[in-house]
């Protein structure tokens, strides 16, 4: 998954940087499977905020986490 072979050492920036984006990925999942299953118990109101638009918003996040996931590993090839 992650190119091990690399000589060199990255800088504590890119490791910062790094660490941040795999952790942004995990609030990103997190926060979709928690609206998406736990909405009930969070109190949104089913009015303003329908299981249907929960479900649209979960997959929207859970996609974009993915988009992030893909471009850290791309970028950390380099």
């Amino acid at each position: 998954m992650f190119n091990s072979d690399n000589s060199e050492q990255k800088s504590p920036q890119k490791r910062f940087l790094f660490i941040l984006g795999v952790a942004m990925i995990v609030i990103f999942f997190a926060l979709a499977i928690a609206v998406a299953f736990f909405g009930d118990q969070m109190n949104l109101d089913s009015e303003k905020f329908p299981q249907k638009y929960r479900i649209a918003f979960s997959v929207v996040l859970i996609v974009y986490a993915a988009i992030r996931f893909f471009r850290i590993t791309r970028d950390n090839r380099l």
